[in-house]
């Protein structure tokens, strides 16, 4: 093979290791790349957010995005990312703007640790016949255990027949519900709400409900619907770290309970340990408590929730995390 011949050789080995890293770096640097947000109605908050993870051993910045298409909005949530970290673009329909079939590509402009372009793709279909108001359902902070309803108002206007069949729910907590309060030629209105049920799980929530309608091209819709459930309780610390410890060994712990309302604590119980509390039996805001654990049954590596229950008909509990390593005891031999 002559010099010529082995240097193109070369360039094009290369070009193909080098075309095989950047796929390989973008897939876990982006592992989501395309988005369809199906069918939406007029006026619908209609949002995706693309993760951005640094799997670098430096920042990561991005310098800018820009869209292909008026029909989509694209905000850096995270413009500077730590190594290890995620960050975000938030891709956002404009759907009270335009109508019918539309997509649009997001070109990411990343200038650190390297400068690159980075394509994301974003579809949908917003339909002209219906319209949400307002567009999500934003129930802001809800208090954990006490039930909370947001609400909705769904205006169609085209064919006289139109109807709304059914709204699901794949949530179990979230409890969606309609009626019909106007229908009359060629248009219907709907009140669509969603209760957030004294079971939901404590943190923000994002989710959504499906419309399911008598349209046979396009039957179902989705409802963005949003909110933060705080729990009646906070605990500090929130995580108690013992360490390694052997079996029948104690440890001591101070922790502050705040409610949102005065309480009294009726028990403390973690799986595996004994827990001795003294605490204060009148109704306070604050509850200063001194405990101890000993472990008892617990074995090995332990990750366990220690649950902290109110005194009362209104009762409400709490969880704080207990980690420890419980060494095996050292049973001696006979000789």
């Amino acid at each position: 093979m002559n010099s010529r011949v082995l240097l193109v050789v070369c360039v094009l080995l290369g070009s193909a290791i080098g075309s095989s890293a950047r796929a390989d770096w973008t897939q876990t640097v982006f592992p989501v790349k395309t988005h369809d947000f199906g069918t939406v109605a007029v006026a619908s908050k209609t949002e995706f957010r693309f993760p951005v993870v640094n799997t670098f051993t430096s920042d990561l910045h991005i310098r800018s995005v820009r869209e292909s298409c008026g029909c989509t909005t694209a905000i850096i949530e995270t413009a500077t990312i730590a190594p290890g970290q995620s960050g975000s673009i938030l891709a956002r329909f404009n759907t009270p703007t335009f109508r019918g079939k539309k997509g649009a590509t997001l070109t990411v402009v990343i200038d650190k640790p390297f400068y690159s372009e980075i394509q994301l793709r974003v579809d949908g279909y917003i339909r002209s016949d219906m319209v949400f108001h307002p567009g999500a359902i934003e129930l802001g902070t809800i208090n954990q255990g006490e039930p909370k309803t947001g609400a909705t108002k769904l205006f169609y206007a085209g064919r006289s027949d139109w109807q709304v069949l059914d709204v699901r729910s794949n949530t179990p907590w979230l409890v969606p519900s309609f009626k019909q309060t106007e229908r009359g030629a060629g248009k219907a209105n709907y009140e669509l709400s969603v209760e957030v049920r004294e079971d939901a799980p404590e943190g923000y929530f994002q989710d959504e409900v499906i419309i399911q309608t008598n349209d046979r091209s396009m039957p179902n819709v989705p409802l963005r619907v949003v909110g933060t459930v705080e729990s009646a309780l906070s605990i500090a610390p929130q995580s108690i770290a013992v360490g390694t410890i052997k079996q029948g060994d104690s440890v001591s712990q101070r922790l502050a309970i705040r409610g949102r309302k005065p309480f009294a604590i009726e028990s403390i119980d973690c799986e595996g340990w004994k827990v001795d509390f003294s605490a204060s039996e009148d109704e306070r805001m604050i509850h200063m408590v001194d405990l101890t654990l000993t472990a008892d049954t617990a074995r090995g590596n332990q990750r366990v929730p220690m649950v902290i229950r109110t005194r009362g008909e209104n009762a409400v509990t709490a969880k704080a995390i207990v980690t420890a390593n419980i060494a095996a005891e050292q049973v001696a031999q006979a000789q």
